[in-house]
């Protein structure tokens, strides 16, 4: 057999090559070649049909496709992509189904691989957040245990101007500490404010806020340019998760009423809105009762907190056993002979090291552990 010595003796050439001299019965020679019987009948019905042909590996693709896209459909596809860059599958879908309504419009995840196919989908970049604050959230006991801030939603005055209030609260007591209209939510403006509460009414244990500028950021610990100082007044920062205003309750109850009261409508400019503003947190702290406080009013639950607003920052202390060291301009530590990176908002800051295994490390500024830094990483 002369088509023997051209092609390759796989095994299905040496079954049919036995199967053609007969020499065993079916069984057996399917046997001998480790096959079932049906797939032994198999290739011989392939090469009775085609010939030596016919037992090469065949596609195991279907003949049609009945879900394949037309070329037309995804042309227009293609060109509705190409002119709005910005469209999605979810809007080219809908697009397609008014523009073509006796078609066949494929679902929105079939258009998106059909984008995905012709590069015309950029990747998606990956949304940051703000760390997840470490540990549940405790209430406060007494005055000055924790307070909570915020700034409520902005509106304008009749002048056209935006109006940011910044609210600052004593949770045990409902004291309004602070409410302050101001242009935006920048650094400076609220530090000075805060700066104000700190020398006269003291220090609070923890400052309450959301994951918004400029009580938090990305960086490590979610620390901001504030919450830096604020540790640095051993004032422990503190976040409410991320789409949970019902942590900070009592202060949204506060900003319901402040805003029917104070900004509908809103007043004709800064300086009568901020007038506004006193008026609502006087009436608010000394006159109105709440039920929460047995019908008292904030002013006679609250007392002024025992630390006093200092001088100068004081020195950052930790336990005998830490190793501390400085953060450089760059935002790193040298341990060891190496750097690490814990960020820009910590330069120049004294940090603490506490090694609880073998080259590794826990990272604290002040109270607040950062995370773990390893050795063992490269």
């Amino acid at each position: 057999m002369p088509w023997l010595e051209v092609r390759p003796m796989d095994a299905k050439i040496l079954f049919i090559s036995d199967w053609i001299r007969g020499h065993t019965g079916f069984s057996e020679l399917c046997e001998k070649h480790g096959i079932s019987r049906k797939t032994g009948y198999k290739w011989v019905g392939r090469y009775q049909d085609t010939g030596i042909d016919g037992l090469q590996d065949r596609s195991r693709r279907p003949s049609r496709s009945p879900n394949k896209v037309p070329y037309t459909i995804q042309k227009e596809i293609i060109a509705a992509r190409e002119k709005h860059k910005r469209w999605g599958s979810r809007k080219i879908n809908k697009i397609l189904e008014n523009k073509y309504p006796d078609w066949d419009i494929p679902s929105h995840q079939t258009i998106h691989r059909i984008l995905k196919e012709a590069d015309l989908l950029s990747p998606q970049r990956r949304r940051q957040r703000v760390p997840v604050h470490p540990g549940p959230l405790e209430g406060a006991r007494q005055p000055n245990d924790l307070w909570t801030v915020d700034f409520k939603g902005q509106f304008k005055t009749w002048d056209g101007a935006y109006c940011y209030p910044l609210t600052v609260m004593d949770q045990a007591s409902r004291y309004l500490l602070g409410c302050d209209g101001f242009p935006g939510t920048r650094y400076k403006e609220t530090r000075k404010a805060f700066e104000r509460l700190f020398r006269e009414y003291g220090l609070p244990s923890r400052i309450r806020s959301d994951n918004g500028v400029p009580f938090a950021s990305r960086s490590i610990g979610g620390l901001s340019k504030l919450g830096v100082w604020w540790v640095r007044l051993g004032i422990m920062p503190e976040r409410i998760e991320s789409g949970k205003p019902q942590q900070n309750g009592h202060h949204e109850r506060m900003h319901r009423t402040l805003k029917q009261e104070t900004a509908k409508p809103p007043a004709n400019n800064m300086a009568q809105q901020q007038r506004r503003f006193d008026r609502f947190r006087d009436e608010y702290n000394t006159v109105r009762p709440h039920e929460s406080l047995d019908m008292n009013t904030p002013a006679n639950r609250y007392k002024l907190s025992e630390r006093p607003y200092p001088k100068r920052l004081p020195e950052m202390i930790y336990p005998g056993h830490f190793r501390e060291t400085l953060v450089n301009h760059n935002g790193c530590i040298h341990l060891n002979g190496k750097f690490y990176y814990l960020g820009y908002l910590l330069r120049g800051e004294l940090v603490g090291l506490n090694e609880i295994n073998d080259g590794i490390w826990e990272t604290y500024f002040g109270p607040l552990r950062l995370g773990e830094v390893s050795e063992r990483l490269k």
